[in-house]
């Protein structure tokens, strides 16, 4: 199959600046890039018009929940790869924390089954790091590496033994795979929903502290150290994570690290009340100082990517009110709009910058063969109209789950095309 993306704005990272260019896709791969002033042949291809356009490679999320098995009645894989597609993303990894866990090789290759059967985009399977994520006894690392898992997490609940960490870690090295932490200290947050901030301190409230998170960064890159695994830190919210990471780096540990738009956009003094659980996430929306940290810590390089942790609730479960509610909200359809319109509109950072920590680095850091728009890379490609502005509106995400804080933010920079292996697989 051949496609020709035309006059499409491309960025060139060398020269600062959106060009204009031509791209040939065939075969699922990019066959070639032109400039957008010659002329081409475009035969019996299909064609795309990116006039005016964005064309990016496409983004990638590492850390996503599609519910599938066990919860699809918050998502499933097939809802959950469209809403992926609609916000641009063209490859997603999923979370283990499902009915079944996926902690063994079975239900990994649910996973992949489903995915090439009614997913749209690539979905990547993280595979348990416990059996059950009870923290009790390792899975079977290498029968579920065998079977696709791309790295081994208890996202949802941390590893709270420490020998258990360490033991998962020199087996994931052995094995040359990396180990992806949720840092959370169970005896810090129980019975509280709210960071340990003003607005805790406001509501009378019990609040998470940060040492909660930090305490788990700091034990667990003195273990990276150890082992010498690589070790990714999920989901950084906090001044104490940036600069405990930011310290492991500098001495050589393989440590990485994500941040999510909402952490990077949201403090603890944004959330309107107690009435609203859209605005109970995990982990907390933190301090104004831990915005400033975490945006600080993305522009440096301590933190190496965004992900959404599109973590999709029925609109029933989050009505339970805020204490009762799950922690979690979508997060595909508004990721790329959200941090377009709030840092790269208001020069706080270049379009380049942002498709670097969306695209580029995700697959640096996992090793996958996406997130490059250059000859010879798979045709993973995302267009995006940067001029369209409009509301965010919850009813009409593709996802079967609405819970989001940010309804009714006006926004610029909607995806509009997103094309898998050569594939338009969605389309405005």
């Amino acid at each position: 199959m051949s496609l020709w993306i035309l006059n499409g704005s491309v960025w060139n990272n060398e020269s600062n600046k959106l060009e204009s260019k031509h791209i040939r896709v065939s075969d699922g791969v990019i066959a070639e890039i032109v400039d957008g002033g010659t002329s081409v042949d475009t035969g019996s291809s299909e064609v795309v018009n990116a006039e005016g356009k964005l064309v990016s490679a496409g983004f990638i999320d590492m850390h996503v929940h599609l519910r599938d098995p066990g919860f699809e009645h918050k998502e499933d894989i097939m809802t959950g790869s469209r809403s992926a597609a609609k916000g641009g993303f063209t490859t997603i990894a999923c979370m283990p924390n499902t009915r079944p866990v996926i902690d063994k090789p079975e239900t990994v290759q649910y996973v992949l089954d489903k995915a090439a059967r009614e997913g749209i985009v690539k979905v990547l399977p993280y595979a348990a790091i416990t059996k059950n994520e009870l923290g009790r006894e390792l899975t079977d690392f290498a029968a579920l590496k065998e079977a696709g898992a791309i790295g081994f997490t208890d996202d949802g609940v941390g590893v709270q033994n420490a020998q258990m960490m360490k033991n998962a870690m020199a087996l994931a090295k052995s094995l040359d795979m990396p180990v992806i932490a949720h840092c959370e200290d169970d005896s810090l947050v129980e019975g509280a929903w709210a960071s340990e901030g003003s607005f805790s301190r406001k509501h009378g409230i019990k609040g998470i502290p940060n040492e909660s998170e930090a305490i788990h960064v700091g034990r667990d890159v003195l273990l990276a150290e150890a082992t010498g695994v690589h070790y990714h830190v999920c989901h950084v919210s906090t001044e104490q994570s940036v600069r405990l990471i930011r310290l492991a780096k500098s001495i050589g540990v393989k440590v990485t690290a994500e941040v999510c738009p909402h952490h990077l956009l949201l403090s603890d003094e944004d959330i309107p009340g107690l009435d609203d659980a859209n605005w109970k996430m995990n982990p907390p929306l933190r301090t104004p100082r831990d915005v400033q940290a975490v945006i600080e810590g993305l522009e440096d390089g301590t933190i190496d990517m965004i992900v959404t942790d599109h973590a999709p609730h029925s609109a029933e479960e989050k009505a339970r009110g805020v204490d009762l509610a799950p922690f979690g909200i979508v997060g595909f359809e508004t990721a790329f709009p959200l941090l377009y319109t709030k840092f790269v509109q208001t020069g706080k950072w270049t379009l380049g910058f942002l498709l670097q920590r969306m695209t580029v680095d995700p697959a640096r850091v996992f090793r996958l063969p996406s997130g490059k728009l250059e000859q010879g890379a798979p045709a993973d490609i995302t267009i995006v109209d940067l001029e369209n502005e409009r509301k965010v509106d919850p009813q009409t995400f593709l996802s079967k789950s609405n819970n989001t804080p940010f309804g009714g933010w006006s926004l610029k920079g909607w995806p509009v095309t997103t094309i898998v292996n050569g594939k338009v697989v969605w389309s405005e």
